[in-house]
């Protein structure tokens, strides 16, 4: 990651699916919009559009899609 031309750390998502879509996977009692955040921030981070967040810790699975406002 980079802030203002500076490598300030590093972004590793869970899975990057045809160098296209960014999955961040979660095992949590409940989505909250912090997670959310976190996956629009890797997204520009990696420089992705579109990302899934998928959370396995409910018996029904638990889904977002997020789109990151990439300027082109």
């Amino acid at each position: 990651m980079f802030y203002k031309g500076k490598v300030v750390g590093d972004c590793i998502a869970d899975i990057i699916v045809e160098d296209e879509i960014t999955i961040e996977l979660k095992s949590i009692e409940n989505l909250n919009k912090i997670h959310e955040e976190q996956l629009v921030n890797y997204l520009k981070a990696i420089n992705k559009e579109v990302g899934l967040l998928f959370n396995f810790g409910k018996e029904i699975l638990e889904f977002k899609r997020k789109v990151s406002n990439l300027e082109k």
